[in-house]
């Protein structure tokens, strides 16, 4: 079998890994063994990352629905409720906006929930 010079193939690839590690701590940008763990490790938490920076908005969409709506002393989810039942279709990333940039728009939303809800 043939003996294979890596050459230049090699020193791209090391390149391109010490690219993408640059920046990182110690030998973690400098080494390239210490670099290909980083490297690994950090697109590990950034597949993560990706999925859970989608919960935390939804997170945030709700603490900011449930604030507007406790203002107009109303539960969270009487609010949720009180729209499914009128029938309105909005998300919960339209609803958190408009809590913070239009008020009374949202307001008219906690009137139509009120609305749609049983009397108890």
């Amino acid at each position: 079998m043939p003996r294979v010079k890596r050459g230049s193939k090699r020193k791209e690839k090391r390149k391109k890994l010490l690219g993408l590690t640059k920046g990182f701590f110690l030998t973690k940008s400098k080494l390239y063994r210490s670099a290909k763990e980083a490297s690994q490790r950090a697109l590990k938490f950034a597949y993560s990352g990706r999925k859970q920076r989608k919960r935390q908005f939804r997170e945030i969409w709700i603490v900011r629905i449930g604030a507007a709506t406790r203002a107009h002393d109303m539960s969270y989810s009487q609010f949720m409720h009180g729209l499914a039942l009128a029938g309105v279709e909005l998300d919960r990333k339209i609803l958190a906006e408009l809590a913070i940039a239009d008020p009374a728009g949202f307001a008219t939303l906690v009137a139509q929930a009120k609305a749609a809800l049983p009397a108890a």
